[in-house]
């Protein structure tokens, strides 16, 4: 390992990463490493890191290079691996550009959550096809305290229970987990997510991110919030052949979901890259220890 590890800082609507280009996927980022670099005290500071991988080099995407270049491999806050990132996938395309691989217009990504389809505009909004949502059936409920919520069982490539509340306040801190039954209904854990609406087509939301607690935003979790509140408003465009497209308020900014008559969800946003420099490896190498 060189004794300097180049790294990026970005955002989109203010969900932050740190960025570590790695084509060749020659760095090793063991869960502590990542955990270390995400602190915002003793380390760089973010939500999450983006791995930025080539799909070839990386053995849970050479299955995927055929079709996108570069592979995304995120890790939450806490270092645990996820299968996808809507505002990083984002960020992670305003990365490729800012470094020359891309250009404006359309490009291929890998993620762990199959090959996202991402459109770089002129006006600088990221657009990105997040695939289609799966409704698991049955029953769920969150709980924050002594108040509790049905909650809108929602797949978005990782697992997402919606609720809509009277009050965001009515989240708590968000600083754990908030609860949830029947505890077989997410095995791995869950992004929770409570919303209000603001206007018609037009909503509001917090969320706790599993492996990173309350974040400023979360893409995934705005697409599964816009997919219930169009079922709650009885729209599923695949039966009436007419997209739905809500305006999704997040604390750290907007992000505007379209679902398309064939199930296909695209996230418009903002993806900003604020800073680089370079890490210090036999730092890395030690709190990875």
């Amino acid at each position: 390992m060189s004794t300097r590890i180049a790294f990026l800082k970005g955002h989109g609507t203010e969900n932050d990463f740190v960025i570590v280009p790695d084509p060749e996927n020659a760095i090793d980022l063991p869960p502590a490493a990542v955990a270390a670099l995400c602190d915002r005290r003793a380390g760089i500071g973010g939500d999450g890191v983006l791995h930025v991988v080539r799909s070839a080099a990386h053995p849970e995407a050479r299955e995927m290079a055929a079709e996108a270049e570069w592979f995304m491999d995120y890790r939450n806050g806490d270092g645990s691996v996820a299968e996808m990132c809507g505002n990083g996938v984002r960020v992670f395309a305003r990365y490729l550009q800012r470094a020359g691989h891309v250009a404006e217009g359309d490009l291929a990504v890998a993620t762990r959550g199959g090959v996202k389809t991402v459109h770089i505009a002129k006006d600088g909004d990221v657009t990105v096809g997040m695939g289609k949502a799966l409704l698991p059936e049955g029953d769920v409920t969150v709980s924050v305290g002594e108040r509790s919520w049905p909650a809108r069982n929602v797949n978005m490539g990782n697992p997402h229970a919606v609720a809509f509340v009277d009050d965001l306040a009515h989240a708590g801190d968000l600083l754990a987990p908030p609860p949830f039954s029947p505890p077989t209904a997410y095995p791995d854990g869950v992004n929770v997510e409570f919303a209000i609406d603001r206007a018609p087509g037009h909503i509001a939301m917090r969320v706790h991110e599993r492996g990173s607690g309350e974040t400023r935003s979360c893409g995934t979790g705005a697409c599964a919030v816009a997919v219930a509140a169009a079922r709650r408003d009885g729209a599923d465009p695949a039966v009436t052949g007419t997209p739905a497209t809500y305006t999704v308020d997040l604390p750290g900014g907007t992000l505007v979901i379209t679902e398309r008559p064939d199930g296909e969800i695209e996230m418009t946003g903002p993806a900003v890259i604020v800073a680089e420099g370079e890490i210090d490896a036999e730092w890395l190498e030690n709190v990875a220890l």
